[in-house]
């Protein structure tokens, strides 16, 4: 049995492991390119910006590329990610 996770599922286990809520905004898996939103879920205090730093850790060390925008409208991140 193949036990490689897709990309889709190593970005979601990453976004599991640091407790966002996050959305898929736009995805092409062939190119390995998803723009996702992500939020901090009610209740979390952690500074913005000490998430991002966490996700964009997990991300890099994934191998991705990693574009964000902090506090975009209603969101707390913006961010593409391409592998």
């Amino acid at each position: 049995m193949d036990m490689e996770m897709t990309e889709r599922q190593l970005i979601q286990e990453i976004l599991n492991t640091v407790d966002v809520i996050y959305k898929f905004v736009n995805t092409d898996d062939d190119k390995k390119e998803y723009e996702i939103v992500i939020n901090r879920q009610d209740g979390d205090h952690r500074p913005l910006e000490e998430v991002n730093k966490e996700i964009k850790h997990y991300f890099t060390d994934a191998n991705f590329s990693y574009d964000e925008k902090l506090n975009d409208g209603d969101d707390d991140i913006h961010v593409d990610v391409k592998r």
